[in-house]
């Protein structure tokens, strides 16, 4: 995941005061935005940088608050695009688990370098242009040593609650660049879904091996 590996300090900041000017109502969907992102912050914190946990416990707990607080299945049709029509049911369901299976190796034991980098938040958009996405979040990463991180949250309400869709990493999305190198390894493979799946499996598989 190009760029987008740096999610993790983001994931794992302290969440600071955030001032919405905008009429009532909007200033309560705000409001609950930024409780998300803190519980999720919170969250990560607590329960992923303790350097007692061994791999495998991290990277369970990862998952959980992966599923809580992230829209996987959203944000792994949207990585595989246009081919999400052309796979077949099971590969739909094996690339799903997989999509999932290597954002948790990609990023759970990166909790154990945790440095204690702030997040604040800067602001909080209304994302009109889109129905799905009704939020977006915006922040930097405050580093002691380094110029600030730019990371921008997609929020979006589905069932009534509160799902990540997507990550931006100054300027560069998570699911754009994704998509990107999924659709390259789709046309290498001869545009078969089946060429992906086996480049998931084998990279998930390399990068578990290395975490324990």
């Amino acid at each position: 995941m190009i760029g987008a590996s740096r999610i993790c300090a983001a994931v794992t900041g302290a969440l600071f005061l955030l001032v919405v000017n905008a009429n009532p109502g909007w200033a309560d969907e705000s409001a609950d935005s930024q409780q998300f992102v803190r519980t999720l912050a919170d969250k990560a914190i607590s329960q992923l940088t303790d350097a007692t946990l061994s791999a495998g416990e991290r990277e369970q707990r990862f998952r959980v608050l992966l599923g809580d607080h992230f829209d996987v299945l959203g944000m792994g049709r949207s990585a595989l695009g246009r081919f999400w029509r052309i796979a077949t049911p099971d590969e739909q369901k094996e690339y799903l688990v997989l999509f999932e299976d290597l954002i948790v190796a990609t990023y759970a034991n990166r909790f154990r370098d945790y440095g204690g980098e702030n997040l604040d938040i800067t602001n909080v958009v209304k994302n009109s242009g889109s129905e799905d996405v009704a939020i977006l979040v915006q922040s930097q990463i405050v580093r002691n040593v380094a110029k600030p991180i730019r990371v921008d949250w997609r929020v979006a309400r589905a069932s009534g609650d509160h799902k990540i869709v997507d990550v931006v990493i100054e300027g560069v999305s998570m699911m754009q660049t994704q998509r990107s190198e999924f659709s390259s390894v789709i046309t290498r493979g001869g545009g078969k879904v089946a060429s992906l799946i086996d480049e998931l499996r084998a990279k998930t598989k390399s990068l578990l091996s290395r975490s324990n």
